[in-house]
Protein backbone atom coordinates (compact mmCIF):
# COMPACT_ATOMS: atom_id res chain seq x y z
CA UNK A 1 0.00 0.00 0.00
CA UNK A 2 3.04 2.23 1.10
CA UNK A 3 4.58 1.93 -1.98
CA UNK A 4 1.45 2.72 -4.27
CA UNK A 5 1.18 5.72 -2.11
CA UNK A 6 5.24 6.69 -2.94
CA UNK A 7 4.30 5.65 -6.32
CA UNK A 8 1.25 7.94 -6.71
CA UNK A 9 3.40 10.99 -5.70
CA UNK A 10 5.74 10.34 -8.00
CA UNK A 11 4.08 10.50 -11.01
CA UNK A 12 2.59 13.48 -9.85
CA UNK A 13 5.01 15.06 -9.25
CA UNK A 14 6.24 14.23 -12.65
CA UNK A 15 3.41 15.28 -14.22
CA UNK A 16 3.67 18.38 -12.67
CA UNK A 17 7.16 18.67 -13.64
CA UNK A 18 6.78 18.19 -17.21
CA UNK A 19 3.64 20.66 -17.53
CA UNK A 20 5.84 23.38 -15.30
CA UNK A 21 8.08 23.32 -18.71
CA UNK A 22 5.61 23.87 -20.85
CA UNK A 23 6.63 27.98 -21.91
CA UNK A 24 3.75 30.05 -22.50
CA UNK A 25 3.54 31.92 -25.26
CA UNK A 26 1.47 35.40 -26.76
CA UNK A 27 0.69 35.56 -30.52
CA UNK A 28 2.07 38.01 -32.18
CA UNK A 29 -0.50 39.87 -34.58
CA UNK A 30 2.62 41.75 -36.31
CA UNK A 31 3.93 38.14 -37.70
CA UNK A 32 -0.13 36.01 -37.47
CA UNK A 33 -1.60 36.23 -40.41
CA UNK A 34 -4.76 33.93 -41.26
CA UNK A 35 -6.27 33.80 -44.44
CA UNK A 36 -8.75 31.72 -46.52
CA UNK A 37 -9.48 30.17 -50.22
CA UNK A 38 -11.92 29.01 -51.80
CA UNK A 39 -12.43 28.15 -55.63
CA UNK A 40 -14.81 30.98 -57.61
CA UNK A 41 -17.15 28.74 -60.14
CA UNK A 42 -13.76 26.88 -61.49
CA UNK A 43 -12.54 30.06 -62.66
CA UNK A 44 -10.36 32.30 -60.20
CA UNK A 45 -9.88 31.70 -56.22
CA UNK A 46 -11.40 34.11 -53.93
CA UNK A 47 -9.21 34.76 -51.20
CA UNK A 48 -9.73 37.00 -47.70
CA UNK A 49 -8.10 37.43 -44.37
CA UNK A 50 -8.71 37.98 -41.12
CA UNK A 51 -7.61 41.46 -39.55
CA UNK A 52 -8.13 40.39 -35.64
CA UNK A 53 -6.63 37.48 -34.27
CA UNK A 54 -5.11 36.48 -30.83
CA UNK A 55 -4.36 33.70 -28.93
CA UNK A 56 -1.93 31.70 -26.45
CA UNK A 57 0.25 28.56 -26.92
CA UNK A 58 1.96 26.77 -24.35
CA UNK A 59 5.27 24.71 -25.65
CA UNK A 60 7.50 22.13 -24.50
CA UNK A 61 9.75 21.30 -27.00
CA UNK A 62 12.21 18.66 -25.08
CA UNK A 63 8.63 16.66 -24.32
CA UNK A 64 7.22 17.36 -27.85
CA UNK A 65 4.17 18.83 -26.25
CA UNK A 66 2.13 22.18 -26.32
CA UNK A 67 -1.57 23.35 -26.17
CA UNK A 68 -2.87 26.10 -28.46
CA UNK A 69 -6.17 28.15 -28.47
CA UNK A 70 -6.67 30.67 -31.58
CA UNK A 71 -9.77 33.26 -31.66
CA UNK A 72 -10.42 34.65 -34.67
CA UNK A 73 -12.81 37.61 -34.80
CA UNK A 74 -14.63 37.20 -38.07
CA UNK A 75 -15.95 41.19 -38.24
CA UNK A 76 -12.55 41.80 -39.24
CA UNK A 77 -12.51 39.79 -42.25
CA UNK A 78 -10.59 41.75 -44.98
CA UNK A 79 -11.17 40.64 -48.50
CA UNK A 80 -10.36 44.26 -49.80
CA UNK A 81 -13.54 44.97 -51.01
CA UNK A 82 -16.16 46.33 -48.75
CA UNK A 83 -19.01 45.12 -50.23
CA UNK A 84 -17.65 41.30 -49.72
CA UNK A 85 -16.21 41.80 -46.55
CA UNK A 86 -20.36 42.78 -45.17
CA UNK A 87 -21.57 39.86 -47.62
CA UNK A 88 -19.03 37.48 -46.05
CA UNK A 89 -19.89 38.68 -42.58
CA UNK A 90 -23.69 38.39 -43.73
CA UNK A 91 -25.61 35.34 -42.04
CA UNK A 92 -25.47 33.83 -45.62
CA UNK A 93 -21.56 33.15 -44.48
CA UNK A 94 -19.55 33.73 -41.44
CA UNK A 95 -23.18 35.26 -39.74
CA UNK A 96 -20.59 37.57 -37.20
CA UNK A 97 -23.57 39.36 -35.37
CA UNK A 98 -24.41 36.01 -33.94
CA UNK A 99 -20.99 34.19 -33.97
CA UNK A 100 -17.80 36.77 -33.72
CA UNK A 101 -15.31 34.51 -33.72
CA UNK A 102 -14.24 31.95 -34.88
CA UNK A 103 -11.81 29.25 -32.33
CA UNK A 104 -9.22 27.11 -33.22
CA UNK A 105 -7.75 24.67 -29.86
CA UNK A 106 -5.37 21.96 -29.69
CA UNK A 107 -3.54 20.28 -26.92
CA UNK A 108 -2.00 17.60 -29.46
CA UNK A 109 1.50 18.73 -31.57
CA UNK A 110 2.43 15.67 -33.74
CA UNK A 111 6.47 15.26 -34.14
CA UNK A 112 8.36 12.85 -36.79
CA UNK A 113 11.84 12.87 -34.52
CA UNK A 114 12.18 16.59 -33.91
CA UNK A 115 10.25 17.80 -36.57
CA UNK A 116 6.57 19.31 -35.52
CA UNK A 117 4.50 17.92 -38.84
CA UNK A 118 1.36 19.19 -37.56
CA UNK A 119 -1.01 20.03 -34.96
CA UNK A 120 -4.66 18.48 -34.00
CA UNK A 121 -7.59 19.98 -32.55
CA UNK A 122 -10.96 21.07 -32.77
CA UNK A 123 -12.42 24.25 -34.80
CA UNK A 124 -15.53 26.08 -34.05
CA UNK A 125 -17.13 28.09 -36.50
CA UNK A 126 -20.67 28.85 -36.75
CA UNK A 127 -21.33 27.35 -33.51
CA UNK A 128 -20.58 23.47 -34.62
CA UNK A 129 -17.05 21.96 -33.73
CA UNK A 130 -15.49 19.70 -35.79
CA UNK A 131 -11.67 17.92 -35.57
CA UNK A 132 -8.96 19.84 -38.12
CA UNK A 133 -5.44 19.02 -38.51
CA UNK A 134 -3.44 21.77 -39.64
CA UNK A 135 -0.08 20.28 -41.61
CA UNK A 136 3.07 22.12 -40.36
CA UNK A 137 4.74 23.58 -43.48
CA UNK A 138 7.24 25.35 -41.71
CA UNK A 139 8.26 25.70 -37.40
CA UNK A 140 11.10 26.94 -35.67
CA UNK A 141 12.18 28.81 -32.77
CA UNK A 142 14.32 31.41 -32.65
CA UNK A 143 16.21 33.86 -29.75
CA UNK A 144 14.11 37.21 -31.34
CA UNK A 145 17.67 39.47 -31.30
CA UNK A 146 14.82 42.83 -31.00
CA UNK A 147 12.81 41.06 -28.39
CA UNK A 148 15.08 39.58 -26.53
CA UNK A 149 13.16 36.84 -26.19
CA UNK A 150 12.31 32.85 -28.12
CA UNK A 151 9.80 32.89 -30.80
CA UNK A 152 8.34 30.13 -32.56
CA UNK A 153 6.10 29.81 -35.07
CA UNK A 154 5.49 28.56 -38.57
CA UNK A 155 3.05 28.37 -41.27
CA UNK A 156 0.44 26.03 -41.15
CA UNK A 157 -2.34 24.69 -43.18
CA UNK A 158 -5.85 22.87 -43.85
CA UNK A 159 -8.61 21.95 -46.09
CA UNK A 160 -11.92 22.30 -44.17
CA UNK A 161 -15.46 21.35 -45.60
CA UNK A 162 -17.42 24.53 -44.47
CA UNK A 163 -20.80 22.47 -45.12
CA UNK A 164 -20.16 20.52 -41.42
CA UNK A 165 -19.82 23.35 -40.07
CA UNK A 166 -23.20 24.69 -41.82
CA UNK A 167 -21.90 27.18 -44.28
CA UNK A 168 -23.66 25.66 -46.73
CA UNK A 169 -24.05 29.04 -49.10
CA UNK A 170 -23.51 28.47 -52.33
CA UNK A 171 -23.36 24.99 -53.05
CA UNK A 172 -26.28 24.70 -55.22
CA UNK A 173 -24.47 27.39 -56.92
CA UNK A 174 -21.42 25.33 -57.84
CA UNK A 175 -19.48 27.02 -55.45
CA UNK A 176 -17.07 24.53 -53.88
CA UNK A 177 -17.64 22.93 -50.27
CA UNK A 178 -13.48 22.86 -49.39
CA UNK A 179 -11.85 26.24 -47.95
CA UNK A 180 -7.93 26.25 -47.99
CA UNK A 181 -7.40 28.11 -44.46
CA UNK A 182 -4.21 29.12 -44.11
CA UNK A 183 -2.40 30.29 -40.70
CA UNK A 184 1.12 31.88 -40.47
CA UNK A 185 1.70 32.46 -36.76
CA UNK A 186 4.82 33.62 -34.45
CA UNK A 187 4.31 33.41 -30.66
CA UNK A 188 6.51 35.22 -28.44
CA UNK A 189 7.69 33.84 -24.87
CA UNK A 190 6.26 35.38 -22.18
Amino acid sequence: MRSSVIAAAALTLLAGMSQAQAASYAIDPAHTYVTFEIGHFGTSTNRGRFDKKDGTIAFDRAARTGMVEIAIDTTSVNTGFSKFNEHLQSADLFDAAKYPNVRFVSDKFNFSGDKLTDVTGKLTLLGKTQPVTLKAVNFNCYDSPMLKREVCGGDFEATIDRTQFGMNYGIDWGFPKNVRLLIQVEAIKQ
